[in-house]
């Protein structure tokens, strides 16, 4: 999922001779320790996914271990769906390569990935089910996760004070008498919330245990009308009726960091790093800005959240899969996977690495929610889905405009499945 990381907002925090015994067959495996002398792997990321200092220390650590060199090049987001396309369709792909979680079954279905079972086995024993659920394809596992990140409530702390709350709400209602509160007692408006922000959205239909798309034969079609997304779609609009946002706007048009940094909102749902979007604009509201997990129904398991992310692959066409997978067991190692957490404030594949999140308040707030959260379908026929107009917002602005849930899935229903039909 393409995504900037939540690193952000001025958290410190920086982590930091061929062998008579062994062979290689030419095509990367090896059979002892120093078989893979003198070969190289190729890893695509992507710009901002890892400090260079995280790089530099694992390529040390990969060549002590297998006496093989590893070349880091960097990606831009920008074109880079049809640039891996071509490259894995060619003779010498990258070896192993970053992936977006929601783009991964796409290259799954036409072959791209190679199955990392024997990895998932070795080292994948305790990577979060929910994190992982964007690297199988079809029961298969294609590749491994490696980060992710997702919304939380970034809240103005002087807006709550002079409204008289001194504790941050543990659950759906107790948030929304909290916004109530605010509108009664202030001048500020409760929360900034445009009708469009859909990926929050997504994120309650996950809460509420929803589905946006369905089988229907061998085909999928539009799930808009199950009463578990209207429930998700009516929890959206008590929300959004605190809110002056325009209902047929996303979270972008404007920056909602830039609204909140004007001092008058009580809070706003969205990544860790769009504080940085705020305090850009107004430097003097980053004492004022806390972030709390966004609460769900009860107050033992947060509110769904849209997770995205990053995973790692390895080519299919690789001629170096063995060593690939060398790679991968020292990259998701504990301690390297701990230590990208610590450094870019994402949240690491397993709970257990979690603790590196201490210091950084908004990636803090943010991993609570991991364990419960999901993403859009993970089908290769939804990418067509999010092309503008986003048939989505349009249910969205709909529901918000007073149309129940169900006929405004009926409105989107027929756009809805063209896009999930179209050839992949």
């Amino acid at each position: 999922m393409k995504r900037k990381l939540i690193a952000a907002i001025g958290v410190a925090g920086m982590v930091f001779s061929v062998a008579a015994c062994g062979g290689d067959d030419g095509d990367g495996k090896s059979t002892g320790a120093d078989g893979y002398e003198g070969q190289t792997l190729t890893v695509w990321v992507m710009d901002g996914s890892s400090p260079d200092e995280w790089q530099k220390d694992l390529a040390t650590e990969f060549e002590a271990k297998t006496k093989a060199k590893v070349e880091f090049e960097v990606q831009q987001w920008n074109g880079i769906q049809q640039k891996l396309t071509t490259a894995l369709s060619e003779e010498n792909p990258p070896d192993v390569f970053e992936v977006g979680n929601t783009q991964t079954p796409a290259y799954a279905k036409t072959g791209g990935l190679a199955d990392l079972a024997d990895l998932k086995s070795e080292i994948g024993g305790e990577w979060t089910e929910s994190l992982n659920e964007s690297s199988v394809f079809e029961g298969k596992q294609y590749a491994a996760p490696w980060f992710f990140a997702n919304r939380v409530v970034l809240y103005n702390k002087k807006v709550w004070a002079d409204a008289g709350l001194k504790d941050t709400p543990k659950t759906r209602d107790e948030f929304y008498d909290a916004l109530k509160t605010i509108g009664d007692k202030t001048d500020a408006e409760p929360i900034y919330l445009p009708g469009q922000n859909w990926y929050h959205f997504v994120g309650l239909v996950i809460g509420e245990g929803g589905e946006l798309v369905k089988k229907d034969g061998d085909t999928y079609v539009s799930n808009l009308d199950d009463p578990k997304v209207a429930a998700a779609a009516e929890t959206y609009k008590k929300f959004q009726a605190l809110s002056k946002a325009p209902k047929d706007k996303d979270e972008a048009t404007p920056q909602q960091g830039e609204v909140f940094a004007k001092g008058k909102t009580g809070a706003f749902i969205g990544m860790g790093w769009e504080a940085g979007i705020a305090i850009k604009a107004n430097p003097a509201i980053e004492k004022e800005i806390g972030y709390f997990t966004i609460p769900g129904a009860a107050a033992d398991k947060p509110e769904g959240v849209f997770l995205g992310g990053s995973n790692l692959a390895v080519a299919a066409g690789s001629k170096k899969q063995d060593l690939a997978k060398e790679f991968l067991k020292i990259a998701l190692s504990d301690k390297f996977e701990g230590g990208l957490a610590k450094a870019n404030g994402v949240i690491p594949n397993k709970e257990s690495l979690q603790s590196n999140l201490k210091g950084n308040a908004p990636a803090e707030a943010a991993a609570p929610a991991a364990a419960v959260g999901g993403t859009t379908p993970l089908i290769p026929e939804w990418a067509a889905v999010e092309n503008a107009p986003n048939p989505i917002k349009t249910y969205l602005t709909a529901v918000l405009n007073g149309k129940s849930p169900a006929e405004a899935a009926q409105q989107v229903e027929g756009e809805f499945n063209k896009r999930l039909a179209q050839e992949q």
